[in-house]
């Protein structure tokens, strides 16, 4: 069977794959890598993590494929479980750095207990109201915020204008600052 590379398997091999077809799900895998590595490299942060996060959700595919209600619902599968394990990368990547801070923090004057504490709490805090944020809100914030990229390659990568991704990042961070707030009051 030839797969083309610009268009995600057929529903019928997908269905095939997902009746144990081998071959159905080789090509469903093959035809799906592609698609799968280009948006891993769009989403993660370094082409290690995009390579890692392409094999993770690939397994994904190969070992849950009977779990997919829909062969059309493919695409969207795939790319949520692609941006969850490129946010999980990048979640360890950052509890990594900060117990290699943690190290540094021990030595005297540098850092109290209680500012530490305070720290954790508050990206703890953050984190919970990035991931309660509307999907085209979280992703515009952390395109720009998290990941560092300019508002031109952030537009141009959702496909929105620039004064729609600054409309979003700025509602995305508002949001985020009114959470603070009804934190610190609470």
């Amino acid at each position: 069977m030839t797969t083309n590379a610009s268009t995600w398997p057929p529903d019928g091999t997908v269905v095939s794959a997902q009746g144990g077809d081998v071959d159905a799900l080789t090509a469903v895998v093959a035809t799906s890598h592609p698609h799968v590595l280009r948006f891993a490299r769009a989403v993660c942060h370094s082409e290690q993590d995009a390579e890692d996060a392409t094999q993770e959700a690939l397994l994904i595919l190969y070992r849950k494929v009977g779990t997919l209600r829909a062969p059309a619902a493919l695409a969207g599968w795939m790319y949520r479980i692609v941006r969850n394990e490129c946010l999980r990368r990048i979640a360890a990547g950052r509890r990594w750095r900060h117990e290699s801070i943690d190290v540094a923090d021990q030595l005297p004057g540098v850092q109290s207990t209680e500012d530490e504490v305070v720290r954790r709490l508050a990206s703890e805090r953050i984190a919970v109201l990035v991931a309660q944020l509307p999907d085209d809100q979280r992703h515009v914030l952390l395109l720009r915020d998290a990941y560092g990229f300019s508002g031109t390659h952030v537009a141009a990568h959702l496909g929105l204008s620039i004064p729609a991704m600054k409309s979003r990042l700025h509602r995305a961070r508002a949001a985020v600052r009114e959470g603070l707030l009804e934190y610190r009051v609470a």
